[in-house]
């Protein structure tokens, strides 16, 4: 239990307190010197307060505020743990007045820990989903952007590295040599029928995804999770049915971007922001460190034949996969995008997947482009210099290691953070 002061030194005849751990009934506040004061002894939590001075409910301006559903204003007090811990009371309320001092200590029945790290967790993903929910994505498309728009019948080659995604399962498809001939809406066909079935058919069907500019940052965010896509195209909404012209794509890097220019423009109210990956529940983590996920993270030896892991990537439906040394430190992150590399100058048609390592697949992408830069980060790594990370441009997913010999530990995605964000 924690002793917390509240108090209000801005005048007034009488004073009274409530808060979300007094069912919002009101206490009187004690007149100590010249402002008024309660004291509660707290279990550890997120927590929302008002004061009711001369009849009128006020807020404390210069401390952090929320706003609710409602539209109603109420202060916000995160209470912590102090070193030295207050002896729990039994379990039922109590009140006193310090005479001395004029000061009412109310004291309230603990609660679960459990429950404390889930109104924070709650309270916080409130502030979020309010930024995301009052802005559109047209705020977040920048004033100046280009597009891509490719013909349905331009020559595969050329559109290498607009479709990287899905070049694995075509080329699986369509074989290497077709690939020089073939027109994008061949290549479509041929992934009709390599998924064959009802559901090929109901692929073919199926209405193209997309955004209009005036959809809130949620429902752009949840579109592009549950349909496992990495953009979608945003329409522009005109009164009338002459069209929707496009926009822009949007991607879950750019509505991260976004959310934390807010967060800067006002940083109170976020305190969990400050909490450490250790403490919060999220990515892909291996079976050594202990912790859950959905699934187990998987890492793969240098040494490991080019077709098994693209094989890996299509059977757990991941983009990536961290590669190791023989001592299990990463050395590089190999995703189905780095099939561009072996699509330029013709490689992949000079190759056999089944006889290239992945070392070998590695060397060919450092002489295209260098060797590139592993965006890593710790389990004590705060959730907002994660959400900084990941708002670059171009950083899906961050490789949690161990520090001092590069261990791979996890993997924190940016579907992860917004799963975990949106609840």
């Amino acid at each position: 239990m924690v002793l917390q002061r509240f108090s209000w030194p801005y005048g007034g005849r009488r004073a009274s307190f409530c808060g979300s751990f007094t069912g919002w009934t009101e206490c009187p506040m004690g007149l100590v010197g010249a402002e008024f004061q309660v004291v509660f002894d707290l279990p550890p939590g997120v927590y929302q307060y008002r004061f009711l001075v001369d009849g009128i409910w006020r807020c404390d301006e210069t401390k952090p505020c929320v706003r609710d559903e409602y539209g109603v204003i109420s202060n916000e007090v995160l209470v912590e743990n102090n070193a030295h811990p207050v002896v729990q009371p039994e379990p039922s309320s109590v009140r006193g007045i310090n005479m001395d001092e004029g000061t009412i200590l109310t004291t309230m029945p603990p609660e679960p820990s459990s429950q404390n790290s889930g109104v924070q967790i709650a309270v916080f993903r409130h502030g979020i989903s309010g930024i995301l929910l009052h802005n559109t994505i047209y705020d977040v498309v920048p004033v100046s952007s280009k597009l891509a728009v490719l013909d349905t019948q331009l020559p595969v080659k050329q559109a290498f590295k607009i479709m990287h995604d899905e070049l694995q399962r075509n080329i699986r498809a369509l074989g290497h040599k077709e690939l020089e001939m073939h027109p994008i809406s061949a290549w479509k066909e041929a992934k009709l029928q390599f998924y064959g079935g009802p559901d090929g058919a109901a692929m073919q069907k199926r209405p193209l995804i997309h955004v209009k500019d005036s959809d809130n940052l949620v429902d752009v965010a949840l579109t592009i999770i549950r349909n496992e896509i990495s953009s979608v195209p945003i329409f522009k909404s005109l009164p009338d049915s002459s069209g929707m012209p496009l926009l822009n794509l949007a991607t879950l890097s750019g509505i991260l971007k976004f959310l934390c220019s807010k967060l800067q423009e006002q940083p109170e109210g976020y305190s969990l922001l400050q909490n450490q990956l250790v403490s919060i529940p999220i990515g892909t983590w291996s079976l050594h460190t202990g912790r859950e996920s959905i699934r187990q993270l998987r890492t793969l030896r240098l040494s490991t034949p080019l077709n098994s892991c693209l094989d890996f990537l299509l059977q757990d439906r991941i983009s990536s996969i961290p590669i190791v040394d023989d001592n299990g430190s990463l050395h590089d992150v190999y995703s189905l995008s780095d099939i561009m590399a072996l699509a330029k100058n013709d490689v992949y048609a000079r190759i056999e997947l089944e006889q290239v390592t992945v070392q070998n697949a590695l060397d060919v992408q450092y002489q295209v482009n260098g060797r590139r830069q592993c965006h890593t980060c710790s389990q004590t790594s705060t959730l907002l210099e994660i959400l900084e990370e990941l708002s670059i441009p171009g950083v899906r997913r961050l490789v949690v290691i161990e520090p001092s010999t590069r261990f791979v530990e996890g993997i924190v995605s940016l579907r992860d953070i917004f799963t975990y964000l949106l609840g």
